[in-house]
């Protein structure tokens, strides 16, 4: 079960970052995030309120129970630390794609965040068997391949820019490799936390901390938007608008099947299924824009395949 669970996040995940991604193209990355994260927090708090007693309430915390007392209150400040880790995690992502190599952020992203959840699993006593984890150092080689960029015709538009950053054919230099590994760490980091607080959120119920969680990621969006004046309603209408939205509650449809996948089984093998979202992401980039393969990330498909199936065997 956690397996599928998993994989449904994963899907989920990644269709939501392509449709994310797709509105950021055509609207202020502040504005798209200003609307997408609140979008996601109404469609979990409508569902929660209709599916479950207001938080708290007498339920108890198994399946999709609220927590059963005042005690469990400790679930609200985990799921309120990963929204903001979550947002932290994707201003760091998108700010390291406009300043640093693609090819350098989204693969260290990607490898931290996983990293870090599933260290803090092992180091919290969970074992895997020797075949999963041969199929979890799969997947994290897998991860790193699948988040590359995809191939371009050209060298990028600003290359050769930046002073002495990129040299005269347009690659890029130290200075803006060493950029992009800490936007990367620091997004990786975001995303890592994310994966960790709202599983220790999760302990005391499914859609209320996610609902709680995805609040405070709403607030900590809006604090941005304001901080750099940007107006969510200006430049994100009309279908970039409908795409924003609908990649809100994908992306929130994501973090329950991501919660749920926590509690049915190993955190560890949860994470590093889940983090095969990126897989997902390129597949709709071929799909629906047309967008070129690099052979890393064909070789980056075929691992997590592999992956996956030795994690379940």
């Amino acid at each position: 079960m956690v397996t599928i669970l998993a994989l449904a996040a994963a899907v989920l995940y990644g269709t939501a970052d392509f449709l994310g991604g797709v509105a950021s193209r055509r609207a202020s990355v502040s504005a798209v995030l200003a609307m997408t994260v609140p979008a996601g927090a109404v469609v979990v708090v409508v569902v929660a309120l209709l599916g479950e007693a207001p938080w708290p309430g007498g339920l108890s915390g198994s399946g999709l129970g609220t927590p059963a007392s005042l005690g469990d209150w400790g679930a609200v400040g985990w799921a309120a630390a990963s929204g903001v880790c979550g947002t932290a995690g994707l201003i760091a992502f998108y700010a390291g794609f406009a300043a640093a190599p693609i090819s350098v952020v989204a693969p260290v992203a990607a490898l931290v965040s996983t990293v870090l959840p599933v260290g803090v699993a092992l180091a919290g006593g969970e074992r895997l068997t020797a075949g999963m984890a041969a199929g979890g150092l799969i997947c994290l080689l897998a991860i790193v391949l699948v988040s590359m960029p995809p191939a371009r015709r050209g060298p990028r538009p600003d290359a050769g820019r930046r002073g002495g950053d990129r040299t005269a054919v347009g690659r890029p230099g130290a200075a803006s490799r060493l950029r992009g590994l800490g936007f990367g760490v620091a997004a990786g980091a975001g995303f890592g936390l994310f994966f960790l607080f709202l599983k220790n959120a999760g302990q005391s119920g499914v859609l209320w901390p996610v609902a709680v969680s995805r609040t405070a990621g709403t607030l900590a969006a809006f604090g941005i938007a304001l901080a750099t004046r940007t107006r969510p309603w200006r430049g994100v209408s009309g279908r970039t608008g409908i795409i924003a939205l609908v990649s809100g509650a994908v992306d929130a449809a994501a973090n329950v099947c991501y919660v749920l996948a926590t509690r049915a089984g190993l955190f560890g093998l949860a994470v590093v299924i889940t983090s095969l979202y990126p897989g997902m992401t390129v597949l709709l980039a071929r799909w629906v824009l047309g967008e070129r393969m690099r052979w890393l990330q064909r070789a980056g498909l075929l691992l997590a395949a592999a992956g996956v199936v030795l994690l379940t065997a």
